[in-house]
């Protein structure tokens, strides 16, 4: 390979496929809880899931994990899966339904790019729910490069954006 290959700049991820123990129990957390809409089922053992009538955003399937234990944190896979929300209002409005339904979140982060809120679902796959701030605002280093970084979100000043 002699020539440096770059990613075309508009490719984005389809879709995560995950593995759950429980279709049911994973349903209710995807669809009842974070409002994702249920696109098939694929027999009992799998389901397909999105946003806006999209095919499918995610999948999950129990056909190796019926029943099982979720994977241990220091086990290799998937650290989290991502959703982008449209505005920050949109992620003001997940938050105060999760936390009216005491679900637990295990962060809730500003990374200077976006703020995010972290939670687990019921196998244990981390999700991240975030929004991210326009590029222009990102914040950047003395040399022009990104600097992201880990704070605190400010959750009271997110719920703000409820009352707009």
């Amino acid at each position: 390979m002699s020539e440096e290959y770059k990613i075309p700049a508009k490719t984005h991820i389809g879709h995560v496929h995950l593995k759950v123990s429980d279709i049911k129990r994973s349903l209710g957390f995807y669809c009842d809880l974070l409002g994702f809409e249920l696109q098939m089922m694929y027999g009992d053992s799998a389901a397909f899931i999105s946003a806006g009538g999209y095919h499918h955003h995610i999948g999950l399937n129990t056909w190796y994990s019926k029943g099982s234990h979720p994977a241990t944190q220091r086990s290799v896979g998937l650290f989290h899966t991502a959703i982008v929300y449209p505005e920050r209002k949109d992620l003001a409005a997940i938050f105060a339904r999760l936390r009216e339904a005491k679900y637990p979140f295990t962060g809730a982060s500003d990374h200077g790019v976006s703020e995010a809120l972290y939670l687990d679902d019921p196998d244990g796959n981390g999700v991240e729910l975030y929004w991210d701030r326009p590029k222009e605002l990102w914040p950047q280093k003395a040399d022009g490069s990104l600097e992201m970084f880990t704070l605190p979100l400010d959750i009271e000043d997110l719920l703000k954006e409820l009352e707009k």
